[in-house]
């Protein structure tokens, strides 16, 4: 069954693919994003005190949960003629070489208004383990015709 506006309701659920997290992936992300900080990168510098908290090792860059937050949205929404328009994201927990995550969503709310109708969801990116790893809301939009 297609999914429309006017079918969707509060708790409606949404699911993204599974990314297994390497040491490969995140120099592939380094390079991408020209981000070589060394807590994606550099075992040693990161089993010290980094700031205040002790990573233990390198972790994944947080913008890779966006990153699969935001194809999990496009995913859901292009199919049903809807644009992914919104997406805010905060990191929850680090993110390690060995980890498997998948970002999933839950609608929230959705409002037709004069011009389009809109779709609040609530996402999140949890690991292996089912722990949080990323939170935050997307918005999409699904345009009168």
């Amino acid at each position: 069954m297609t999914t429309t506006f006017e079918s969707l309701k509060s708790g409606d659920s949404i699911e993204g693919p599974k990314f297994a997290v390497s040491r490969e992936s995140i120099r592939l992300f380094c390079d991408a994003s020209l981000d070589y900080n060394p807590l994606h990168l550099d075992d040693d510098y990161m089993k010290g005190n980094f700031g205040k908290t002790n990573f233990g090792g390198i972790i994944m860059h947080g913008m890779s949960n966006f990153g699969l937050i935001s194809r999990m949205m496009t995913d859901w929404a292009y199919p049903r003629g809807a644009v992914h328009r919104r997406l805010e994201t905060r990191w929850v927990k680090p993110v390690r070489p060995g980890d498997t995550i998948q970002p999933s969503g839950i609608v929230k709310s959705k409002q037709a208004t004069a011009n389009s109708r809109w779709v609040l969801i609530d996402v999140l990116v949890r690991n292996q383990v089912g722990e949080q790893v990323a939170a935050g809301e997307a918005m999409v939009e699904f345009p009168v015709r």
